[in-house]
């Protein structure tokens, strides 16, 4: 009889331990995965609060989203693993990784632009071309997902929910960083946006594996200036902005591939790089990958390239990239020049293709017209770039008020502009 008494009492005493242990823990991952600012770290569970101090459908319905996740994954648990990169461009100079451009590499890249497809309507993670899918992120990935957001980034952390796992242990994305995720099953399909936004029930993600055992979902996250207001047209900005997208499309593995056609032709990197302090040729030969290209040298040697493999190592073209208005809406950037910001970090990356959803906003009516015509007129990066430039010190100085593709192109229903649709 008193030994059954001990083993009452240690089976309370284990239970109230093992409780207050699970309380702790779940306390420390709630403070880790909710915060919005390093100073809430400690204090902050706001997703859950929120749900109670000020009922809102949008919170119910995002609520939805992870218990349906956990609905499914307690049925059928999911396959397969996610990846989690930090992408950097170093600030210095490094022998293996592109560094960060300053604004005369920019301004002298002789690169083709992409192809640019515009669509009013659809969803960046319904595009069906393997795409490069860009998160108009917080600096902090994730953002109001635990909390009361309810923009484009939180809504795919809601129906993609294995992404909320990076908010945990990925810190706060500095000006020369992006994120890129592989693999993130979608599990729930919605309507609507923001206060309007409501769980729709299930979602049988289709997309195939790749050779690391993820699905081929890729999603990029990428920071945009918050509120920038008129310094976003300052060159300092522009260089951000641009750079910023360039660093989330570029895929640093290429130039290890590159410097190695390199050695095989028998050239060595100070034939190549003849001005060590040139670096504008240095970045031109470290960027420019194209499937097929030429590379002139300052000495008038010439090299012929073949086609680089992707990343995967199948010999295949890099993924495009499907996007929309980053860094627009709630942070308030000018939707013309994100566009083209995208448009000339895109190619300057060798994307082949920006697949891009307007979402239907007024600003962006002539999108397609615009992109037609430069590209009819095969201007490169470093032409489009001067364009932007120039635009951009005008508005900032007051010279103009008018919205780049009005500056562009005063007439949109010009006789030759007509003539490229």
């Amino acid at each position: 009889m008193k030994s059954i008494f001990y083993f009452f009492y240690f089976l309370f005493f284990a239970f109230i331990f093992y409780f207050i242990l699970f309380f702790i823990i779940v306390n420390v991952i709630y403070k880790f995965l909710c915060f919005p600012e390093p100073t809430t770290l400690i204090t902050s569970i706001a997703f859950f609060r929120s749900l109670y101090e000020g009922y809102s459908q949008k919170q119910e319905n995002k609520l939805k989203c992870i218990v349906h996740y956990f609905k499914r994954i307690c049925s059928c648990m999911p396959v397969g693993f996610v990846s989690f990169e930090r992408k950097v461009l170093p600030q210095d100079r490094h022998p293996l990784f592109t560094s960060y451009p300053e604004a005369d590499f920019w301004s002298k890249s002789v690169l083709p632009l992409c192809a640019f497809e515009v669509h009013s309507l659809g969803f960046i993670e319904d595009q069906s071309a393997n795409a490069l899918e860009v998160d108009f992120a917080n600096k902090y990935i994730g953002g109001g997902a635990l909390h009361r957001g309810c923009l484009q980034e939180e809504i795919r952390f809601m129906i993609n929910p294995e992404l909320i796992a990076g908010m945990l242990f990925l810190p706060s994305m500095a000006d020369n960083e992006a994120i890129e995720i592989v693999g993130a099953e979608r599990f729930c399909d919605y309507k609507g946006y923001a206060s309007s936004f409501r769980f729709a029930g299930d979602h049988a993600d289709k997309r195939h594996f790749d050779s690391f055992g993820r699905r081929i979902t890729r999603i990029v996250a990428i920071d945009a200036l918050c509120s920038p207001g008129m310094k976003q047209y300052a060159l300092k900005y522009l260089l951000r902005e641009t750079n910023k997208a360039f660093c989330g499309f570029i895929d640093q593995s290429k130039y290890c591939q590159y410097k190695g056609l390199f050695q095989v032709k028998g050239l060595h990197e100070a034939h190549l790089y003849p001005d060590e302090n040139d670096h504008t040729s240095r970045n031109h030969l470290e960027l420019n990958e194209a499937s097929s290209t030429t590379v002139e040298t300052n000495q008038g040697a010439s090299v012929s390239l073949p086609a680089l493999g992707n990343s995967d190592g199948e010999g295949k073209d890099l993924p495009g990239i499907a996007t929309g208005n980053w860094g627009c809406g709630a942070f308030g950037g000018d939707p013309e020049l994100k566009a083209i910001i995208q448009w000339l970090a895109a190619s300057q990356a060798s994307r082949p293709f920006i697949l891009y959803y307007t979402f239907g906003i007024d600003a962006l009516q002539n999108l397609d017209q615009i992109t037609q015509w430069i590209l009819s007129h095969e201007w490169t990066v470093g032409d489009l770039w001067n364009m932007m430039v120039e635009y951009s010190s005008q508005r900032l100085n007051g010279r103009t008020d008018l919205g780049f593709f009005a500056w562009l192109l005063p007439s949109l229903t010009s006789h030759e502009l007509s003539n490229t649709n």
